[in-house]
């Protein structure tokens, strides 16, 4: 085994650490979760899903950032994590990568708690394919094929993202909690 291959294979162990350890801290809240706490808006101005008259579920969207930006309720990051993470997903194993606009949320409560547990097993699945190797290759994604991007890259970057993600999601269920009256 060469040098390289060496590091790469610790590197993609270092980056499975890291991605256990930050989905630990999303199971915290996932078992927590409510139902009434996926559309909660804590703001005047928010994006989140909304039912469509097809019984499917939208989610607000701008082209655009708008300033300020709406703060996203619990519902409308899950979505955006299924929507980035099921792309990084279909980039990892090959696949055509799904559009924003066929990134259908499942709605509040279980369905998207156990919509993002299989996102992750997807995910696992896909990093359980790769080797040291591979996470030398250009990544095709989220930097559009840029060769100083690899695949090691990428995964570290989902690894951030989610972490962001679960952070918000964190903190938006448990300002809901404390807004609760005492029962």
């Amino acid at each position: 085994m060469t040098a390289s291959l060496h590091d790469s294979s610790r590197e993609l162990a270092l980056l499975r650490w890291q991605f256990d350890l930050t989905w630990s801290l999303f199971e915290y809240h996932l078992e927590r979760i409510e139902a009434d706490d996926f559309l909660w808006e804590p703001a005047a101005e928010c994006w989140t899903p909304r039912p469509a008259a097809d019984g499917t579920w939208t989610v607000d969207w701008a082209e655009t950032e708008p300033d300020p930006v709406p703060v996203p309720t619990i519902g409308w990051l899950s979505w955006h994590i299924g929507w980035w993470w099921g792309v990084a997903t279909d980039h990892a194993r090959g696949r055509v990568p799904r559009e924003r606009e066929d990134v259908v949320w499942p709605g509040p409560g279980k369905p998207t708690v156990e919509w993002l547990r299989g996102l992750r097993e997807d995910w696992l699945a896909a990093l359980d394919r790769l080797t040291g190797a591979d996470l030398e290759a250009t990544a095709a994604f989220p930097q559009q094929g840029d060769p100083r991007y690899t695949v090691a890259h990428m995964i570290a970057w989902v690894n951030a993202e989610l972490m962001k993600n679960v952070a918000e999601i964190g903190q938006l269920r448990l300002q809901r909690v404390v807004g609760r009256p005492r029962a």
